[in-house]
């Protein structure tokens, strides 16, 4: 008994969605449908790039590992959020805090890592067209994806062993809907300055650099766009920018106001703003930005549902 009370006093308690708020159950059923349609227009879209060999490019071979990397992000949150509202029950143990800190930073690093590539690869695409084959081969973009994946879990891997070794004091009631490297600092009883700097540091790496290479890439494009002389060369050129910038802006401006504010400016509601911006609303939208404004999924997903209505058809008929 005395062992089961030493591992229940080791538990965090999830004080979940803006504790107080009214009618907070109308906004969980929100964000399920969120979450809903943000896996599904998420599978669709791998599963589309996968079957469709006009998608079999670079490009979609990338958008693919981005529809991942969202579809895995909000199930690693959204998920445990709800079964704390419904079933009443908010704690988390140790291990499981830790594994989903692991989790977020690894697929919120991978992801900005991945779109800083995905610059790249449109970079090329546009000011380098001839060589765009070379460049950009099938085993580049392998190596990109496996950069984006492994930069992010070895960078995670590091911020989770040493902000969950700090010795917490007092209240273990975290004021978040999932367990999260700022909200657990707040909890620590020792001098965390030091890895507030390391955190800060680790943003410029992760966020700063990355952003000014994608606005230079894209300077570049822009430029190389005005000198073209086909309109629909140009439009395409600029619709494709146009989609990945929006997705820049979803990802980079929310992580940038969480990480690289001073702590003393941190308030629990608005980084729950953040996070649901963040982690929630922005896997949902980038399949709809990619795949409204992209002729070719469109496209591929008339294909699919052609095949499939003929397919129902010719078995209706015998």
């Amino acid at each position: 008994m005395d062992k089961r009370n030493e591992s229940s006093n080791m538990d965090f308690i999830l004080l979940g969605l803006f504790p107080g708020i009214k009618h907070i159950n109308v906004l969980v059923s929100a964000i399920l449908l969120i979450y809903t349609e943000a896996v599904t227009s998420n599978s669709i879209l791998i599963f589309l790039i996968w079957v469709d060999s006009h998608l079999h490019t670079p490009m979609y071979f990338l958008l693919s590992q981005l529809a991942l990397m969202d579809l895995t992000l909000i199930s690693s949150t959204v998920p445990k959020m709800a079964t704390d509202f419904f079933s009443g029950k908010r704690s988390i143990s140790q291990v499981a805090c830790g594994t989903q800190i692991f989790f977020f930073l690894t697929l919120g690093i991978a992801e900005c890592i991945l779109i800083t590539l995905m610059a790249f690869d449109r970079y090329v695409a546009i000011c380098n067209p001839l060589r765009y084959t070379l460049i950009m081969s099938q085993k580049v973009c392998l190596q990109m994806a496996f950069i984006s994946w492994a930069g992010g879990a070895l960078i995670s891997l590091m911020h989770t062993a040493y902000a969950m070794h700090f010795p917490i004091c007092g209240s273990r009631e975290i004021s978040h809907f999932l367990c999260e490297v700022m909200a657990i600092l707040k909890l620590a009883c020792e001098d965390i300055s030091a890895y507030e700097k390391a955190v800060v540091m680790t943003s410029i790496v992760v966020l700063l650099i990355p952003l000014s290479f994608i606005l230079s890439s894209y300077a570049l494009i822009f430029l190389a766009v005005l000198r073209m002389n086909s309109v629909e060369g140009r439009n395409k050129a600029l619709a494709t920018c146009s989609s990945h910038l929006t997705v820049v802006s979803l990802y980079f401006g929310p992580a940038m106001l969480v990480y690289m504010r001073p702590t003393s400016y941190h308030s629990p509601k608005l980084d729950q703003v953040l996070f649901m911006l963040g982690a929630i609303l922005t896997p949902m939208m980038n399949p709809l930005i990619y795949s409204l404004r992209n002729k070719e999924v469109v496209g591929a997903l008339k294909n699919v549902l052609g095949r499939c209505l003929t397919s129902n058809y010719t078995t209706n008929v015998r």
